[in-house]
């Protein structure tokens, strides 16, 4: 894990790239049972605290985000980059390793 020594405010993700902070998962259910190799090849999940407008496409227009700030989504298991700024763990990815956003 990389870790980058500006605080996570001024922490400004490039292009398509979203910053999300990930969300710990659950090794055991409500009831107890304890879920063995549990993530392992599963999408992860956490919440998008900052994006960029989009990266600018060939043509020179901008590519629109999907996702917006505040926004929970699931992202492939192995996707991006992790960094931890000012103790915080967080996860760089481009939008196309979003899988989908969580609506409540």
């Amino acid at each position: 894990m990389a870790t980058a020594t500006a605080t996570s405010k001024k922490l400004r993700p490039l292009g398509d790239r979203v910053v999300i902070k990930p969300t710990p998962r659950e090794d055991m259910t409500k009831s107890g049972i304890v879920l063995a190799g549990h993530g392992q090849g599963e999408a992860s999940g956490g919440r998008h605290p900052r994006c960029r407008p989009g990266k600018i496409l060939d043509d020179g227009t901008r590519e629109k985000m999907d996702v917006k700030k505040g926004d929970r989504v699931l992202y492939s298991k192995y996707a991006g980059t992790e960094f931890k700024v000012d103790g915080e763990e967080l996860l760089i990815v481009s939008q196309k390793d979003i899988l989908a956003i969580v609506e409540a």
